[in-house]
């Protein structure tokens, strides 16, 4: 019952970040990327997990890389990848009176994903990446990611917070996940 209701929640935050989207690049006005500019920007990103993996993991962090081009005045086009780590729970059982405590590999998950960044200001940006997920734990299944964020991005940082969801082979899990990241132009 609790993962239906989840699903529920992280569809209906994955359609209000569409909305909105929507509402913000249509008015899309400020020179905020170069044309033909390349930027190469390497983050830190911290989560916390949603869906099926919420009851497996509390938080997970990751490092990406993200290869930019900058498309239009306002418009980039990205390549990211990286490595996300799910740290797993610790439980317990207690049997006849002694206390048995059980910690499983954590998750790990290598993305790699395209997608694009519109600016609706100097700064402000959303953007939304779609690709595959490696697994590098358990089943090593390939998933689908699908992520829309928003960021504010100056010449040499960008901070970006995005939901991502990550489905495939029966699971249907995500993380809203914080990205700071130091860049720079190639």
């Amino acid at each position: 019952m609790k993962y239906t209701t989840m699903k529920s929640m992280t569809k209906m935050m994955a359609i209000a970040m569409v909305a909105m989207a929507i509402l913000f690049t249509s008015k899309a006005k400020a020179q905020t990327t170069e044309p033909n500019k390349w930027r190469l920007g390497v983050g830190v990103e911290g989560g916390i997990p949603t869906g099926d993996i919420k009851d497996f993991s509390n938080f997970d962090l990751g490092g990406t890389a993200r290869l930019q081009y900058g498309a239009g005045k306002n418009l980039a086009i990205t390549l990211t990848s990286g490595y996300y780590n799910f740290f797993a729970k610790s439980s317990s059982a207690t049997i006849d009176g002694v206390t048995y405590t059980a910690k499983p590999k954590d998750q790990g998950l290598v993305p790699v994903k395209a997608g694009v960044k519109v600016f609706f200001n100097p700064n402000v940006y959303f953007g939304a990446e779609a690709g595959a997920g490696f697994e590098t734990s358990y089943a090593n299944n390939t998933k689908l990611l699908l992520s829309p964020g928003i960021g504010y991005a100056t010449k040499s940082w960008d901070v970006g917070v995005r939901y991502e969801n990550i489905s495939g082979q029966g699971d249907n899990y995500g993380t809203v996940a914080l990205r700071v990241a130091y860049g720079f132009g190639l």
